[in-house]
């Protein structure tokens, strides 16, 4: 399942463990293309946390992590961020990057 967050959340859902955020926009065609990649491989890693932030609500967290296009994928291990993705990702690549990560 992929958790909705905001910036008031995002630092404290993303302080433990392999976190996946999407960043993305209703708008955003590329985002809509991403998203069901990103709900497939939630039910499928148990051992990486999901969540997406909405960047038109949240404005003040996109600008501050520097995100300047949509999707972006940040992954962050243990409240660090280990990588950024801009842009689509496939399914297969994602999950290549995400089990580098994980133990």
């Amino acid at each position: 399942m992929v958790e909705e967050i905001n910036d008031k959340s995002f630092e404290n859902e993303t302080s433990e463990g392999v976190v996946l955020t999407d960043f993305w926009a209703t708008w955003c065609g590329p985002c809509k293309m991403q998203s069901p990649v990103i709900d497939q491989l939630s039910q499928e890693m148990d051992d990486v946390k999901f969540t997406s932030v909405d960047v038109d609500q949240n404005q003040d967290l996109a600008k501050d992590l520097g995100i300047m296009a949509i999707p972006t994928l940040i992954i962050k291990k243990d409240g660090k961020i280990v990588d950024r993705l801009t842009g689509y990702t496939p399914k297969e690549k994602l999950e290549e990057i995400l089990d580098q990560y994980t133990d």
